[in-house]
């Protein structure tokens, strides 16, 4: 019984934790809107483009994009725009111009403050 409640509390706090990270992806990446992005796929194909937009599910809309690989993938060298599910998304590699990391690593502080301050 011991085992399954240990496995039951785990899954919460994944979860929560998986809702919370969500939640900063989401708002990170609206903040990168028109950036080019590379977005890498789960199946090794690697797109780069003009974001256009994000959901809360972490879907991504890519304009003018561009295949890394064309010559391994010429079916998609006639693409011009995509519409790419969130859990299809390996990495999304950003250029570091566009990424404001006193911010981001002020914002995980708060957060994980946030966090303590419920958990107590």
């Amino acid at each position: 019984m011991l085992f399954f409640r240990y496995h039951r509390t785990i899954f919460y706090v994944v979860n929560a934790l998986a809702r919370t990270l969500t939640r900063y992806s989401y708002s990170f990446f609206k903040t990168l809107i028109d950036h080019e992005v590379t977005v890498e796929l789960k199946n090794d194909i690697q797109l780069k483009g003009i974001l256009k937009s994000v959901d809360q599910y972490l879907n991504i809309k890519l304009d003018d994009i561009q295949v890394v690989e064309e010559l391994k993938y010429p079916h998609l060298s006639s693409v011009k725009n995509v519409f790419i599910r969130g859990s299809v998304v390996r990495y999304v590699h950003l250029p570091g111009a566009s990424v404001d990391t006193q911010l981001l690593e002020d914002a995980t502080r708060r957060e994980a403050a946030a966090q303590q301050a419920k958990a107590k």
